[in-house]
């Protein structure tokens, strides 16, 4: 159910940024269409990747805790393998971050 409102939101997102693009005035000049471009992909870009970051992490959080839960003498197996994943899932929403900011850098 959350999936499909997620999607439906971020289709309707898309169409509002595609039309916003498409309907731009036809005298501005071709260079402040892609700057609004690069922006707008610099700002759903890190948007996004923090969102699905935090999703991802939750969910290896959660499935760590619920085996903690249901075995603790196996914390020591469970909890540093944890912290590696979410270490990982991290790295992947700094390195949006970096895009982000080479893609303003070009502004």
């Amino acid at each position: 159910m959350f999936r499909k409102y997620t999607f439906s939101f971020l289709v309707a997102l898309l169409f509002v940024a595609v039309a916003s693009v498409a309907m731009a005035a036809e005298g501005a000049p071709a260079a402040d269409n892609v700057k609004a471009v690069i922006a707008l992909a610099a700002g759903f870009g890190i948007a996004i990747a923090a969102f699905g970051g935090a999703m991802g992490q939750g969910k290896a959080i959660a499935a760590g805790l619920e085996g903690i839960a249901r075995n603790p003498s196996a914390q020591n197996k469970i909890f540093i393998p944890m912290i590696v994943g979410l270490a990982l899932i991290e790295s992947l929403v700094i390195y949006a971050l970096v895009i982000a900011f080479v893609l303003v850098g070009k502004l």
